[in-house]
């Protein structure tokens, strides 16, 4: 009995070593990280960092931790950021964010996000590349506001990247439900005022392989670039409005792709509508680009459904037959 008290006395201060001397590591590592970002020029700061979680975790808070890096002009900061993890294996970390506004700027434009319950849970491969096993974003009820008022909100998100048996290759699912685009969005858009506050349906399903493995170096140094989009689906459904899309593009170097997407759109004139009112489509070729989509509508049997491929090549975009302009770059900044 004496034997087994003592063996679970030195278990004890074992384990109490390695939590301490592992949350140590750990407040030592982000410490480094920040000060490494200082050292290349970014804004890198944490008011405080304390640990607590013993004795089965590590739950580290960030005191309004604030990032900022001039090459992208991107910046964010927060009141905390909670990073808790099993005092095990750091590698599987759960980030909890505050619930009070976080700002988000790119250069001159800033937008406040607020969100209930968002929670980041990352499993990285072991290893001093902290390569992405898998992430996902869960929360409650969220909201971006900007400088005019709400840009967009939902009611929830899902959020998943996970990586396929192809290190450099991972599958993306995103789901919101209850979306509802903000006023400013909504003009951008050219939206009816006839259509709905909230979306029905907005979900994204696709698999994205890119030029490297996302690990460190891809927030330290460069992120990693699309080469290849297999766009399984894409649904979006608004009031009367519904679009479908599915197709492969590939992507080369300077971010330009190539390849087709093919969409199905019910009540297509709607949607064209909201083109010209957006601007998408200009004044002058609206006749134009009405009376062709009349006429591809007509070859699927119901003259209010569409079925059109967007076809990528040599830098531009064509809607079946008809040349749209240039293809937009599809470059991660």
């Amino acid at each position: 009995m004496i034997r087994l008290i003592k063996l679970c006395v030195v278990l004890v201060v074992i384990w109490s070593i390695w939590w301490w001397g592992a949350g140590f590591g750990l407040r030592q590592s982000l410490s480094a990280w920040f000060a490494a970002q200082e050292s290349r020029g970014w804004q890198a700061e944490v008011s405080s960092m304390e640990t607590g979680g013993f004795p089965l975790r590590h739950i580290t808070t960030l005191t309004s931790p604030a990032l900022a890096d001039p090459a992208t002009g991107t910046a964010w900061a927060a009141d905390w950021l909670r990073l808790e993890s099993p005092a095990a294996w750091p590698g599987r970390q759960n980030l909890f964010f505050a619930a009070t506004p976080q700002r988000l700027s790119y250069f001159d434009q800033t937008v406040v996000i607020r969100a209930e319950t968002l929670v980041a849970r990352m499993h990285l491969h072991p290893g001093l590349a902290l390569a992405l096993d898998r992430m996902q974003a869960t929360g409650g009820a969220w909201q971006v506001d900007g400088n005019a008022g709400p840009v967009m909100s939902a009611a929830s998100l899902v959020l998943a990247m996970v990586q396929q048996e192809k290190p450099d290759t991972y599958q993306f699912e995103v789901e919101a439900e209850g979306f509802a685009p903000g006023a400013r969005l909504r003009r951008l858009i050219g939206s009816a005022q006839s259509l709905p506050d909230y979306f029905k349906t907005l979900k994204l399903d696709m698999k994205v392989t890119f030029d490297q493995v996302w690990d460190r170096a891809a927030l330290e140094q460069r992120r990693p670039q699309p080469v290849r989009i297999d766009l399984r689906l894409a649904e979006l459904h608004w009031g009367n409005l519904r679009l479908l899309a599915a197709g492969k593009l590939e992507v080369d170097d300077q971010g330009i792709p190539k390849g087709a997407i093919t969409i199905k759109v019910e009540n297509w004139r709607d949607m064209l509508d909201m083109a010209r009112a957006s601007g998408a489509v200009p004044e002058q070729l609206y006749k134009t680009a009405e009376r062709g989509l009349k006429m591809l509508a007509s070859f699927g049997g119901n003259p209010k459904a569409l079925d059109v491929q967007f076809n990528f090549a040599d830098g531009f975009v064509a809607l079946g037959p008809f040349p749209i302009g240039p293809a937009p770059r599809l470059i991660i900044r």
